[in-house]
């Protein structure tokens, strides 16, 4: 099920959004401060945030911002702010769309869709035919599939985001397993083994997770 992490301190404004959120088949999660957005973010996974500029605590192009040194999660910014300067702010902080006050429900859904749609939820890993598909977690590759743990599919999903960067183990703890515990170095190189042996299952020989002796992991697309 996708979910929407919805940011807002208006509670009337938020209930609405997640009302209609929960009509289109996902599910909600509410915040109404920046506070706790970061922590919510790594423990939840959400598919998207809705995200309002005006936020007690810790605004929203902050929390955009320390959101993107580690995600690339799609974001749609809320703002009563309409001139092109915050909206140049809140582009160069890394949201991907932005919805003015005062707004339709039936409009921020469709930009909702929009922007989900354009970000995948089937992902197109890297744009070589590899797929990572979130319902069910499976990875698919031309017309072969096999079936990811979600261990599995959190640690190929955060590597496959940002190809060639190299993650440490503790990074991996942090980034993919936030609300898993007694995850140990040990596991994350068992998990790696075994998605190496599913990726050789749907016929791919490359070796797309690489090891950095002494630094950790990167993902490699296939040539």
């Amino acid at each position: 099920m996708v979910k929407v992490l919805i940011v807002e301190d208006e509670r009337e404004i938020a209930a609405q959004i997640a009302k209609y959120v929960v009509r289109e088949g996902y599910k909600p999660i509410v915040l109404n401060s920046g506070e706790s957005v970061i922590e919510t973010v790594k423990k939840e996974l959400p598919d998207i945030i809705i995200l309002d500029v005006m936020l007690p605590l810790k605004d929203g192009v902050t929390c955009c911002k320390e959101i993107r040194d580690f995600s690339d999660i799609p974001i749609i910014m809320l703002t009563a702010k309409k001139t092109e300067n915050d909206r140049i702010v809140g582009l160069q902080a890394g949201v991907d769309d932005y919805v003015c006050k005062p707004f339709s429900a039936k409009e921020l859904m469709l930009r909702i869709q929009a922007v989900l749609k354009r970000s995948a939820i089937v992902n197109d890993v890297a744009s070589t035919g590899l797929q990572l598909d979130k319902n069910g977690y499976f990875l698919r590759f031309k017309d072969k599939s096999t079936k990811l743990t979600h261990l599995e599919f959190s640690l190929l999903n955060l590597l496959s985001q940002k190809p060639g960067r190299i993650y440490s183990r503790e990074q991996i703890i942090e980034l993919a397993y936030h609300n898993e515990r007694n995850i140990s170095d040990r596991a994350i190189d068992s998990h790696i083994k075994n998605i190496r042996k599913k990726i050789r299952l749907i016929n791919i020989e490359q070796n797309v997770i690489e090891t950095t002796y002494g630094a950790g992991f990167r993902y490699v697309p296939i040539d």
